[in-house]
């Protein structure tokens, strides 16, 4: 791997909107690394993210695109690590010119907005890493927030038994307004259960430990973006569903989700029920509670609070996640760890996530092996 004389890993950030700012953020933290570059279309984007970088602006190379990032590597600029955090629907078109130049990527959930584009996506990943050795990993920050993290090992680790049911909510505030509001329709997001829930779904496959086989999804728009309207056309996307996905090893898992509950006490909230426990996890209160089945008048439950660095929780809106899934990408790309989120799982997180559209549209349950050919 190369890096500076100082061993810092040299990235650039391509796409500087809010995700784009906490990436850089968030890498500000770290002793070994040093953000080089920012590539970015619009001006104003990159005048936000040269702020969050503050006086470490002034050492910091500007692209419009990434063709003229990778012309200027291939011109002796020193760069190591891209993270890709452009709007959805240009990862596929934003990633083309990295693939072959044997630079380490992290590209921000979803992998592409269509399965046609996420598996071309995926093979040409595959690809580059084959010949060049470059890491691509698949930004999936829920995996990493640290109650979570903790609540995965512990199911994975057998202390409820045999996994049965694993159940998400995600009660929260509505999507906040992007650059040119592009996360406004699904044509540019994938659909809710693409852009919003791809992580979700990338959770049940890994708690889980199984492939999906069916997806069935009940949601709408009711709530929000009703009276918006952009150029005269009124969003499309949902706002409130409920999920539930059967798998092949006989587990069933569900997703509830609203995006008009900001009041909520805790955002996220993952339950995981056995043979012989249930299991929680509540974000952000950070708090992990353990039930097992004592028999209905000896209740014996065991909670337990997961602490965070409160500079890491103040850098990013994902409970401290995006910093520590930076610390497993630079292990990997360093040699230390593997890549724990590949481009296959971005693939397939994706295709539940369209086949949860589909089965809103349609009403009806969506088998994985018709998505999935």
């Amino acid at each position: 791997m190369a890096a500076g004389n100082d061993g810092k890993v040299r990235f650039a950030i391509v796409g500087t909107g809010l995700m784009g700012i906490e990436h850089i953020r968030n890498l500000r933290l770290r002793p070994d690394a040093q953000i080089v570059a920012l590539c970015d279309p619009v001006a104003k984007s990159l005048d936000r993210a040269k702020a969050a970088l503050g006086d470490d602006a002034n050492s910091v190379e500007s692209f419009s695109d990434c063709a003229a990032l990778v012309a200027a590597r291939n011109s002796g600029f020193a760069l190591d690590a891209i993270i890709v955090a452009s709007p959805n629907h240009t990862h596929h078109e934003v990633l083309a010119p990295l693939f072959g130049t044997g630079l380490h990527i992290l590209c921000e959930k979803p992998l592409c907005t269509t399965l046609d584009d996420a598996r071309r996506t995926a093979n040409a990943a595959c690809a580059h890493t084959e010949r060049t050795g470059g890491v691509f990993w698949v930004g999936m920050e829920y995996r990493y927030m640290p109650p979570v993290a903790e609540f995965i090992a512990r199911v994975k680790g057998g202390a409820v038994g045999k996994l049965q049911m694993l159940a998400i909510r995600e009660h929260r505030f509505p999507f906040l307004r992007k650059v040119g509001d592009w996360n406004r329709f699904s044509r540019n997001t994938g659909g809710t259960m693409v852009e919003k829930c791809c992580h979700f779904f990338d959770l049940m496959r890994l708690i889980v430990g199984a492939e999906p086989v069916r997806v069935f999804c009940s949601g709408a728009m009711d709530v929000n973006h009703r009276e918006e309207r952009y150029d005269g056309e009124r969003p499309d996307i949902i706002d409130n569903s409920y999920t539930i996905v059967d798998f092949a090893n006989g587990a069933r898992s569900m997703l509830d989700l609203c995006m008009f509950a900001e009041g909520s006490q805790n955002q996220e909230e993952i339950a995981a029920v056995a043979d012989r426990a249930k299991l929680e996890v509540l974000i952000p209160d950070g708090d992990i509670i353990f039930s097992p089945r004592v028999g209905f008048a000896a209740k014996k439950v065991e909670r337990n609070h997961v602490e965070v660095d409160q500079h890491v929780l103040n850098a990013g809106h994902h409970y401290g996640a995006t910093y520590y899934q930076h610390g497993a990408f630079l292990a990997a790309l360093r040699g230390q760890g593997v890549t724990e989120v590949t481009a296959d799982d971005g693939l397939r997180a994706v295709a539940m996530g369209i086949a949860a559209e589909q089965s809103a549209r349609e009403k009806r349950a969506i088998e994985m092996d018709t998505v999935l050919r």
